[in-house]
């Protein structure tokens, strides 16, 4: 194949924008903040779950504690109407039982009491937990927040990056004869860079030391020879500082 020296020198500055593309590719995909967002929301499902659970509990227990209080106010009830009845004058029979259940009553108020005080402070601790817990998912969700933007800004930029290579890359291509860029995509198209720049006796492709026979046959090859590298097949682009 013949190229003119010019057109297979342009073929480097359209490696060298696609071996830009390729890099950003890659930093796009191995961007920390992909990984630290990933944590992030993590963080966040973990903290609401935690929060969600503190205030199940809470809301047990407060209903635990509405229940006692009813319970203990329907055996206030209960008493001063047993008493009421006692100071009305009643049988001696009556009398007695009344006061049985006065008794029995106020040890269930006691024990009511008891339970109440007890789940109140279980309460008192939990309210702890669950103020801990808001702070927490807070943290987490600003954090997540920070990442977030950090993410987005990386993002743009690559974007920004892509589309100035990209552009770079259009304007390169009507510069080249077709059967040149076909060979050049050729080689791309099976994972390959397409073309390199040969500087003193090393293939710019793939960064290997060529056989000083090889060499000989490309110094002898015509100015407009395309040629390829023995070892990459990368066509390798002559010029001054290719040491021939």
């Amino acid at each position: 194949m013949k190229a003119a020296p010019a057109a297979q020198k342009r073929l480097l500055d359209l490696a060298a924008a696609d071996a830009e593309l390729t890099r950003l590719t890659h930093r796009r995909r191995a961007l920390p903040e992909h990984a630290e967002l990933t944590e992030a929301e993590g963080a966040v499902r973990s903290s609401k779950d935690a929060l969600v659970e503190a205030e199940t509990s809470a809301g047990d227990l407060d209903r635990d504690i509405t229940r006692l209080e009813r319970d203990i106010d329907g055996v206030r009830q209960r008493t001063e109407r047993d008493k009421g009845l006692l100071a009305g004058g009643i049988g001696a029979k009556q009398a007695q039982d009344l006061q049985h259940e006065l008794e029995t009553l106020a040890r269930r108020q006691s024990t009511l009491e008891d339970e109440q005080l007890e789940v109140m402070e279980q309460r008192e601790a939990l309210g702890g937990n669950l103020d801990h817990a808001r702070r927490v998912l807070a943290e987490a969700e600003e954090r997540l927040a920070a990442v977030t933007v950090r993410r987005d800004t990386a993002l743009a930029d690559l974007d920004a990056a892509e589309a100035g290579r990209t552009r770079d890359r259009a304007a390169i291509l009507p510069e080249l004869p077709e059967d040149l860029l076909a060979e050049y995509e050729k080689r791309r198209a099976g994972g390959r860079v397409g073309a390199g720049l040969l500087r003193e006796r090393r293939c710019g492709a793939c960064r290997l030391e060529l056989d000083r026979t090889f060499l000989g046959r490309i110094k002898a090859a015509a100015v407009d020879d395309v040629v390829n590298c023995e070892e990459c097949d990368a066509i390798l682009v002559r010029t001054g500082e290719s040491g021939l």
